[in-house]
């Protein structure tokens, strides 16, 4: 069974950084791709950035050079540095490990970006 718990989130100023964390329980963490997702109101649910097993990133246009994906094999966590926040970022994120047969998903951690 695979857990994902996310922390780390809160308010923020425009121009502001905040630190994401996932930690993950489960042997599988090593062998799967790991992503964070941001769910604004009324909104869908759109991907932030990813980052592969063997450490290969990707994001999302808004928050390129902005944010920075991590992840570290011995704790078993996955870190999302976001600098420079706009108001536009206040959404839930999630964080999601992915497998063939089914995604698992925290909790969902509340980042707000407000003055």
């Amino acid at each position: 069974q695979v857990q994902l718990v996310e922390s780390g989130g809160g308010l923020a100023q425009p121009g502001g950084s905040l630190r994401l964390s996932c930690a993950a329980s489960g042997p599988i963490f090593s062998r799967r791709a790991m992503g964070w997702y941001r769910q604004a109101p009324g909104k869908q649910r759109d991907l932030v950035a990813t980052i592969t097993s063997g450490g290969v990133t990707t994001y999302a246009d808004s928050v390129k050079g902005r944010f920075t994906i991590s992840r570290n094999g011995a704790k078993n966590t996955v870190d999302l540095q976001m600098n420079s926040l706009k108001p536009e970022d206040t959404a839930i994120y999630y964080c999601k490990l992915s497998s063939p047969s089914v995604d698992y998903w925290g909790q969902g951690t509340q980042v707000t970006v407000s003055s």
